[in-house]
């Protein structure tokens, strides 16, 4: 027994020490992990910014500047001539405003269709809703390449056709599973409570959703508008499809990418970039919300 008492001190000495040693391997297999996740989310962001930096600087540069080699890191003369000359070829102004306004009638159509179907799926409990949820995003799953044709035909028998109607109409439909999905979880996060007790205090369903559901989810509204308006505005293959002489300005750069000059592309890569970036730093504070909510 005395020898048994002289061991428990060194035995618990040993098990401190494995303890420790344990402690500081696992910190230490953080600290790795830890500096391997900010290596991989430095290379993947100068991945995406360095591309980004690049055309935005050649965009701003002279139009002799586009052509030299090799590019300065910092450029030292910044210029709006390869912008000018981009705005003022032939077609661009024209087609810039059609997508604007496709993009528009696309934003209106989506939201006024959407936003109710997105408010029903966040709060009323009705069978079958997680598989509409489903049924709503796999729409996605069909290639528009094989609806290309049969669309290019009913539009051509509605009149429809090389018209900004029809490209808004593809664009709605491409748009809508987003809308609904995003516009739900953006319902789920105002709290019900509040919608009830205004219904209690004498507001009508359609007055306690204006009044008070409406002001609380517009900045979530607004984000997921952006998003919609971008979608729209970056859409390519349906708008080359459904139009001819009525191009969108991605339509139109995708027809004369092969024929035109260096600065003719930088300068369009820029227009094209230029509202996701916009959207990106509105949206940023609202991305992680308007996903993966289910209202209960």
């Amino acid at each position: 027994m005395i020898g048994v008492a002289r061991d428990l001190p060194r035995t618990a000495g040993i098990e401190a020490q494995a303890t420790t040693a344990g402690r500081q391997a696992r910190a230490r297999r953080r600290l790795v992990g830890r500096g391997l996740l900010y290596v991989a989310a430095t290379l993947l962001a100068l991945w995406v910014l360095v591309p980004l930096y690049l055309i935005t600087i050649t965009a701003f540069s002279p139009r002799d500047v586009v052509y030299g080699y090799p590019k300065e890191i910092i450029p030292s003369t910044l210029s709006t001539e390869t912008i000018r000359f981009f705005i003022n070829a032939e077609g661009v102004l024209a087609s810039l405003w059609r997508s604007v306004l496709v993009a528009l009638i696309t934003l209106a159509l989506s939201t006024i269709i959407g936003a109710p179907a997105g408010y029903a799926v966040a709060r009323y409990a009705f069978r079958g809703r997680e598989a509409f949820r489903l049924t709503i995003l796999s729409t996605r799953a069909f290639p528009i390449v094989i609806l290309s044709i049969p669309l290019a035909v009913t539009f051509i028998n509605w009149g429809l056709y090389d018209s900004i109607w029809s490209v808004a109409l593809m664009h709605t439909a491409l748009a809508m599973p987003f809308t609904i999905l995003i516009t739900s979880s953006i319902f789920v996060g105002v709290p019900r409570d509040l919608e009830e007790a205004a219904l209690t205090l004498g507001c009508t369903p359609a007055a306690a959703f204006l009044r008070v559901v409406m002001p609380l989810a517009l900045p979530g509204l607004g984000a997921a508008s952006i998003f919609t308006f971008v979608l729209s505005w970056n859409e390519v293959f349906a708008a080359s499809i459904l139009t001819l002489r009525e191009r969108t300005l991605p339509a139109l750069i995708l027809s004369t990418l092969n024929d035109s000059l260096l600065p003719f592309r930088f300068a369009a890569a820029w227009f094209m970039l230029a509202p996701s970036l916009v959207f990106i730093f509105v949206i940023r504070r609202y991305l992680l919300g308007l996903w993966g909510r289910v209202a209960r």
